[in-house]
């Protein structure tokens, strides 16, 4: 099995956080349709069975991806901050 690319794993985990926070703030019907798409995404991208699980297998595919050998420490913006929700 193909593993995903990070870059797009982060974008996603990003813009599930952003929706959920959103979310909490103020429910828009418009957010929560794309909530569900990008959560949706991720459980496909990770072979998940649901969404939480998808979050905490991105997490760890990004966690992999940041030890690997050859990257440097901290390199593509990369905070070490776990983006799990």
């Amino acid at each position: 099995m193909l593993a995903p690319d990070p870059k797009v794993v982060r974008e996603l985990l990003t813009r599930y956080a952003t929706l959920r926070i959103a979310q909490a703030e103020r429910f828009s019907p418009a957010a929560e349709r794309e909530l569900e798409d990008v959560g949706h995404t991720l459980v496909a991208m990770t072979g998940a069975a649901g969404v939480h699980e998808a979050i905490a297998l991105a997490d760890a595919l990004l966690d992999q991806a940041r030890r690997a050998p050859g990257r440097a420490p901290g390199a593509e913006g990369e905070s070490g901050l776990s983006l799990a929700v």
